[in-house]
């Protein structure tokens, strides 16, 4: 290596680590924080016996898309665990019954016709509230256990009426997916109300129009002239058939509009709806197992103690550096900063593409890839030490050192990757977030051993900090070398 490869190598590696950092920081880009470090809830859902991988992985899905689709949530964090679990980590959560009722809810839709429709009492439905599934309003005992029977007994989604309903005209297979809008009529007194607004597939169309066509048939203001919208047994909507609705044509699929019924928060439950609408029914219903939640307070505190924990550990090691290595103990400290600039940086990166989030266990990888780092130098470093003891001169020493050197930090670091990977795998929840740290920190280390701690070496040893001084390269080497004796060149009679 020369003084101008050196020179050139060290200040590109320094503008891109310190440079990139610092780009971001400006534009407000910050680590994604995971459930643990900002706050909000995880909760466990478990499927029936006998749910298989695949039906899992589609849960899965439909859930991170309905989650995503609420907007109000930072980046979930849904997998399996287990034979027939799902966990859902909700960081930054506004609204966690929106969020829960999107993982949880199966969505299986249906339109149905009403056959007659019962005033009932909040006296009906359980202690805890819930809405009465399949309620016979005559009785009070339950109707059939199957929603889809040709006959049955459903609530409204305020469980004040149930609704006797027939067979399904068509279902929620029968729509490509559906959009969430504000009407500028439909609501109390034509005030204007929320509504979504489904798009059928070709056959569902019809369908959809020959249902209509038969409801037309009954006088108007007559219960059987309804069209029940059911999700999950309950009838979040039954809007009767329009007069001028010909019993002949049937209502025409592309003019349908579901108006939301009257609850708190119209706009929340359209775009619900449209949800379950664009990405489909859960393929099994799923129980909540667990609901644990995370204050937000809780979350800061706990980023606030890591945060000490690492920066105390930091300062130690960097003092502890300094004295015993010297000036070799001050690039290592420099060389950290570049470190941890390329790591946050890939870090903040990730989740502006990715969606990765930094999580408390994510944080301790982060601290201990401090110690990683800091092996990578000291090997180095030792390297030197080893052939200026053996006899060679302090400049010769820092380049014959290298190549070994950084042979073995690099075995050690793919053991550290491999190690990374296969935590990555096999984990699950936080711990993914440990594994990814310390895998990126092992790359980040290779990086910064060859384009920093090599050109940086060089050029202090050959500066006067390489020889003279108790903060020298020499100075922290313990003893000096023997000089090289010259030596005349004998010849050898053949």
């Amino acid at each position: 290596m020369n003084r101008k490869t050196a020179i050139v190598t060290l200040i590109v590696t320094l503008a891109i680590a310190w440079g990139s950092i610092g780009a971001m920081l400006l534009a407000g880009w910050a680590p994604k924080l995971g459930l643990d470090l900002q706050g909000g809830f995880a909760v466990v859902l478990v499927g029936p016996d006998g749910t298989d991988a695949d039906t899992l992985d589609t849960a899965v899905e439909i859930m991170r898309r309905r989650i995503e689709g609420l907007g109000s949530v930072q980046e979930p964090e849904i997998s399996v665990q287990g034979e027939r679990s799902i966990i859902v980590q909700l960081p930054g959560v506004e609204d966690r019954e929106r969020a829960l009722e999107a993982v949880g809810t199966t969505g299986e839709m249906s339109f149905r016709p009403v056959l007659d429709i019962v005033q009932t009492s909040p006296a009906l439905t359980d202690p805890e509230g819930d809405h009465p599934q399949n309620l016979d309003p005559e009785t009070g005992l339950s109707g059939p256990d199957d929603v889809n029977a040709e006959l049955a007994y459903l609530p409204d989604d305020a469980g004040l009426t149930v609704y006797v309903v027939g067979s399904q005209f068509l279902t929620g297979a029968d729509m490509r997916g559906g959009r969430a809008q504000f009407s500028g009529t439909g609501g109390v007194g034509g005030a204007g109300a929320w509504v979504v607004v489904p798009e059928f597939t070709d056959d569902g169309g019809e369908k959809f129009r020959s249902a209509t066509a038969e409801l037309a048939t009954y006088p108007v203001s007559s219960p059987q002239r309804r069209l029940a919208i059911v999700v999950d047994g309950v009838v979040t909507s039954a809007p009767e058939v329009a007069p001028e609705v010909s019993p002949n044509e049937g209502l025409d699929p592309n003019q349908v509009v579901i108006t939301i019924g009257t609850s708190d928060t119209p706009q929340a439950d359209a775009e619900d709806l449209a949800a379950i609408l664009n990405y489909g029914a859960l393929p099994t219903t799923f129980e909540r197992e667990r609901v644990e939640s995370v204050s937000a307070s809780l979350g800061a505190d706990s980023l606030r103690a890591g945060l000490i924990a690492g920066l105390l550990g930091l300062a130690l090691v960097a003092v502890y550096m300094v004295i015993y290595y010297r000036i070799l103990g001050a690039i290592a400290v420099v060389g950290l900063t570049v470190f941890g600039s390329l790591l946050v940086g890939t870090i903040i990166l990730l989740g502006q593409t990715q969606g990765t989030t930094l999580t408390l266990a994510g944080v301790t990888g982060v601290v201990v890839s401090i110690g990683i780092t800091l092996d990578s130098y000291i090997v180095y470093f030792e390297r030197i030490k080893e052939e200026f003891h053996s006899g060679r001169p302090l400049r010769p020493s820092i380049d014959h050192a290298y190549p070994g050197a950084f042979s073995t930090i690099l075995k050690g670091d793919t053991v550290t990757f491999l190690a990374a990977v296969l935590l990555w795998l096999l984990a699950i929840g936080p711990v993914k977030g440990f594994a990814l740290t310390l895998g990126l920190a092992t790359v980040v280390d290779v990086i910064i051993s060859y384009f920093y701690t090599r050109p940086s070496t060089w050029l202090v040893g050959h500066s006067p900090l390489g020889d003279g001084g108790w903060f020298s390269i020499r100075g922290a080497m313990g003893k000096h070398s023997e000089p090289a004796k010259n030596v005349e060149p004998v010849e050898v009679a053949s």
